[in-house]
């Protein structure tokens, strides 16, 4: 098992009564070492699932994405009261649509800070990014009252990143690793509100975790968010291993290091050298060549793409990606879920059924 992950109540809880601030953050790709940097724990809103998204669908279309309409829920009925800031970066059109909400039609109590990510990786995309960094940078001084210097940015640069490389570094030593899917990913999504200093810790720790490597038939999980929690329990039962992650909250998030003396270009860098993802533009073939990698690397037999509905950026992708992993003999699955809802048992059944066809 992982030890001494605590839960996300417990370590806000604990973070608030050590007088920390915290920035309550959307999807997917921001600054944690800026949020820091200005004394604020970024806290990762997917959703929360599982809640009735009433109040936020009086303000949003019927086709807009659960974890949208989830998240404006949420923020209408207080569960940010406790945040000093709100990050909207823009991942796609529905998040757009939700910092506009937010900024001009239901203010939440707090600051709304949009953050807008280029959609390529030419230098004059980060050279954009880098100033859109300074421009928030900017406004949290004026929120927070902090000016941190450029070596204090560098600093938390640097822990953030190795974060990421624990990050990484668990998922290349995932064949080996005793964890089921909950336990594993209990710890991977502490990294959505855990300080960088206490989730490099345990992720360490869990390397060094003895017992014989869990067992399973091995899959690539793509997608979201594996939410409901529960999606993770049914395959530990149904004897399925998720090996290889290409998930918005996990795997495309595994960012590597940089260089650059200037605070602001390096944590542009690192944001924006990560895997390839359809919510920053990327060309199919750089995808479909790093899932084809992963699936390779990690030997699995299957993918299953476990998908938001209504996730246009995510829809526009999937039939090359899977094209691209059944030609090299991985067999694809893709499931469509409302994270408001509960579990389905067609999904269940459907995931066993493909379970059969790998074993």
């Amino acid at each position: 098992m992982v030890h001494a992950v605590p839960s996300r109540s417990d370590a806000l809880r604990a973070h608030r009564a050590a007088g920390g601030g915290l920035a309550a953050v959307l999807p997917i790709h921001y600054p944690r070492a800026l949020l820091r940097a200005h004394g604020l724990l970024p806290v990762e809103v997917w959703g929360p699932p599982g809640r009735s998204t009433a109040s936020g669908d009086a303000h949003l279309q019927g086709y807009t994405c659960s974890i949208v309409r989830c998240a404006l829920s949420f923020a209408l009925d207080g569960g940010l009261k406790d945040a000093q800031v709100v990050m909207v970066p823009h991942g796609c059109d529905s998040l757009q649509a939700l910092g506009s909400l937010l900024l001009d039609l239901v203010p939440p109590g707090m600051p709304v800070l949009p953050l807008y990510l280029p959609r390529g990786r030419r230098p004059a995309d980060e050279e954009f990014l880098a100033a859109e960094l300074r421009a928030v940078g900017s406004r949290l001084a004026e929120i927070t009252g902090r000016r941190p210097t450029d070596g204090e940015l560098l600093a938390r640069a640097a822990a953030e990143e190795a974060a990421d490389e624990a990050l990484a570094a668990l998922w290349e030593a995932r064949p080996r690793l005793p964890h089921t899917n909950r336990e594993f990913y209990r710890l991977l999504r502490a990294r959505e509100y855990l300080p960088a200093e206490r989730f490099t810790p345990l992720a360490r720790a869990a390397l060094d975790q003895p017992g014989p490597a869990a067992e399973g038939l091995p899959v690539l999980l793509s997608g979201i968010v594996p939410e409901p929690a529960s999606l993770l329990d049914a395959l530990d039962r149904l004897g399925v291993l998720v090996v290889a992650d290409d998930l918005a909250c996990s795997g495309r998030r595994v960012y590597p290091p940089a260089v650059h003396s200037d605070p602001y270009r390096r944590l542009a860098q690192s944001l924006m050298g990560g895997p390839p993802d359809p919510m920053r533009g990327d060309p199919f073939a750089a995808r479909n060549a790093h899932l084809k990698r992963l699936a390779e690397e990690a030997g699995a037999l299957g993918a299953l793409f476990w998908e938001v509905k209504f996730c246009e950026p995510e829809q526009f992708y999937l039939p090359s990606a899977q094209q691209a992993l059944q030609g090299r003999g991985v067999r694809c699955l893709t499931v469509e879920v409302d994270l408001a809802d509960p579990l389905p048992a067609a999904a269940v059944n459907r995931i066993e059924a493909f379970a059969e066809t790998l074993s």
